[in-house]
């Protein structure tokens, strides 16, 4: 980068504040586009009290101002699309923005952000009518880019690790499991053709598994405030999960009250629309409730996801989740299941769990299949904690 690239980068982070300062350094002059970026990045980085956009610090411009619509659209072409997901969350916090996200204009000329989603599902039950369209489709589209992301390593993983466990004497060329095959008639080499002669082949089970064998995977989600991105994440995997008839799934969501959200598993925009984040945080209540469906615990999974600042009673639930995994429940605390750096968490409840057997780690979505497919073989998650703990 030139010096005077590098004198205009300089210029625009600092801000238009900044220009009569510069003035005796012999500035450059900003280029067409940098002047649309500095507008831009002025209407909600300047010290002002209600930002660049006049009097539309918040409610009080009104909230069809065309100037807020054009402004989104302009930084969704000046600014690569992660930047522009932090200037659309800052405009929001910084400049009192927050009930225009409600705007049908508004947001189809606003990026599709996690936390912005979140935000918006927060305040759900306060959007107009007039924008319930508007902000189920900004929903949808998240969910769309979560699920291409998941779906398909989330699957193959299951797969691999419920369907292939078992042997099946019905031959199928697809269901051969040749390791098993060449391991198991190795003593059959012959030195004149100078290959195996199996003398008998191991095919994969390929048909559906029988429902007493089946895995039923629990997820009991916390939906308290601080648990947004992890829930949004949560709706996405359960409805993958419920969709395969490989494994039984149950989706139930809790704060102080518990909600049974497996029938909405059809749909991750009806599933997210049953949340109703924010509140408070009984956790022993919610693993009182998953308890009723264990049917065969060497068979359950149970995922409790939550950040652990229990509200009800600990020690009860302390025990609930010993007694839990002493039966033959698979069970695994993830802390959060999001994107987003080290989560806040109850280190105390945390640390008690772990010294139980309990793993409690966060985990990034990219990694859950993997999280899936040692689970359900019945591996050791020691390692793979470790390395969920080191990612920031």
């Amino acid at each position: 980068m030139d010096k005077t690239a590098q004198m205009q980068r300089w210029r625009l982070i600092l801000g238009q504040e900044s220009e009569n300062r510069l003035s005796g350094m012999k500035m450059p002059a900003l280029s067409d586009e940098q002047d649309l970026m500095d507008s831009a990045l002025a209407a909600i980085y300047n010290k002002s009290e209600n930002g660049g956009f006049g009097n539309a610090g918040g409610a009080g411009h009104g909230p069809s101002n065309p100037q807020i619509s054009r402004w989104l659209g302009d930084v969704r072409t000046l600014f690569d699309k992660e930047i522009v997901k932090v200037i659309q969350n800052d405009a929001m916090t910084r400049c009192g923005l927050k009930q225009l996200i409600f705007e049908p204009e508004i947001l189809e000329n606003t990026e599709p952000d996690i936390s912005l989603a979140s935000a918006i599902l927060t305040l759900k039950d306060m959007i107009p009518k007039r924008s319930k369209d508007s902000v189920r489709e900004f929903i949808r589209k998240i969910v769309e880019d979560i699920n291409k992301l998941l779906e398909q390593d989330i699957r193959r993983a299951v797969t691999a690790a419920v369907n292939r466990r078992e042997h099946s004497p019905i031959p199928s060329a697809s269901a051969l499991d040749y390791k098993m095959t060449i391991r198991r008639n190795l003593k059959h080499y012959s030195p004149e053709l100078r290959t195996i002669v199996p003398e008998h082949f191991y095919f994969f089970e390929r048909a559906a598994v029988c429902a007493a064998s089946k895995w039923n995977i629990i997820l009991d989600i916390d939906q308290s405030g601080s648990m947004g991105e992890s829930v949004i994440y949560s709706s996405v995997v359960s409805c993958i999960l419920a969709s395969m008839s490989s494994v039984k799934t149950r989706v139930v969501a809790f704060d102080t009250n518990i909600i049974d959200l497996t029938d909405k598993c059809s749909d991750p925009v009806d599933l997210l629309y049953g949340f109703q984040l924010g509140g408070g945080t009984d956790i022993d209540k919610s693993v009182v409730y998953c308890q009723q469906f264990i049917e065969n615990p060497k068979k359950t999974l149970f995922f409790l996801i939550s950040d652990l600042d229990e509200g009800g009673n600990r020690a009860a639930f302390i025990r609930r989740m010993e007694e839990m995994k002493l039966s033959g429940v698979t069970v695994v605390c993830l802390l959060a299941l999001a994107d987003r750096g080290k989560p806040y968490y109850d280190a105390a409840v945390a640390g008690k769990l772990s010294k139980l057997g309990i793993p409690c780690f966060a985990c990034s979505p990219q990694k859950l299949p993997e999280l899936l497919g040692l689970v359900l073989k019945g591996r050791d998650l020691s390692q793979f904690a470790k390395d969920a703990e080191k990612i920031e």
